[in-house]
């Protein structure tokens, strides 16, 4: 008869499935990470290769080092404008979010209203903001407060318009349940409707905080004011209209980093909100 080999302790078995898993991510890692700056770099390589071979003038197309000596030599202006707008956009989100999900449960608390009400925030929504941005600064003037409504204006309809699709999809199963339990309006509203409606919330949060950040740029062309109270939009205005295109290219990076950043933070808190209960985030 063949000897059967000694069984493993379990502690081994265990310190090699960890082994294992370990690699797992390693090797995950390195695929997620290495890859796309590996692209990144022969990307870069390329480009300043091009400007040398080609003798482009810098202020045509500047070369990777060119904005690097620009980011550094007007650091301390570019870090004011990115926070002056990374204020503006907290504010103009934070007022989209709160009007948004008010007038989405107002909307959605009476279909009389609703049918009365929806058509015409569909019709400020096709308004371009260009058109009325310069109204808004005859009203409330230059500076910081038409620039936040601008960036509100911009997300509030889609934090609305996620919010209601929510809100109107609950489960009729649930809502009878409800009724049949006698539960009012508001307790129906709190306790079913806005935690069904919370994957749809989320939704317009990821879409409205990308969009407050290109509206407040957006506003600080038209709203902006110089000086050290500048944000991103006057500065690209400022360094475009000095052909200073380097520095551009510099304010350009720092609007997509801000942008993206402040989208994966709304995404982690996406996650927190859904992973324990929502199939979105649950196996992510």
């Amino acid at each position: 008869m063949a000897m059967k080999s000694p069984a493993l302790p379990v502690e081994h078995t265990q310190e090699k499935k960890a082994s294992f898993e370990w690699s797992g991510k390693v090797t995950g890692f390195l695929k997620q990470s290495i890859l796309p700056l590996a692209v990144l770099a022969v990307f870069l390589g390329s480009w300043q290769l091009l400007t040398i071979v080609m003798d482009m003038p810098h202020y045509i197309l500047p070369a990777p080092t060119d904005i690097y000596a620009a980011t550094v030599a007007n650091y301390e202006n570019l870090l004011a404008a990115v926070w002056r707008t990374i204020t503006s956009a907290v504010m103009g989100f934070a007022l989209s979010v709160i009007f948004g999900i008010a007038g989405a449960i107002a909307l959605a608390s009476s279909k009389w209203v609703e049918k009365a009400f929806y058509p015409y925030v569909v019709l400020l929504q096709t308004i371009p903001i260009i058109a009325v941005a310069p109204i808004i600064v005859i009203w409330f003037g230059a500076g910081t407060n038409a620039i936040v409504i601008i960036a509100f204006l911009i997300g509030f309809f889609p934090m609305l318009s996620n919010t209601l699709v929510g809100l109107n999809s609950t489960d009729k199963n649930l809502m009878d349940l409800f009724k049949l339990y006698h539960a009012s309006k508001f307790q129906t509203m709190w306790r079913l409707r806005l935690p069904a409606a919370l994957p749809y919330i989320v939704a317009g949060l990821k879409i409205s905080c990308t969009l407050a950040t290109i509206g407040v740029i957006a506003g600080e062309y038209i709203a902006g004011i110089g000086g050290g109270r500048g944000g991103l939009g006057y500065a690209i205005t400022v360094a475009s209209s000095n052909i200073q295109t380097a520095y551009l290219f510099s304010l350009g990076l720092a609007a997509s980093v801000l942008g993206i950043t402040f989208f994966l933070l709304i995404n982690y808190i996406s996650k927190l909100l859904l992973r324990s209960w929502h199939e979105s985030e649950m196996n992510h």
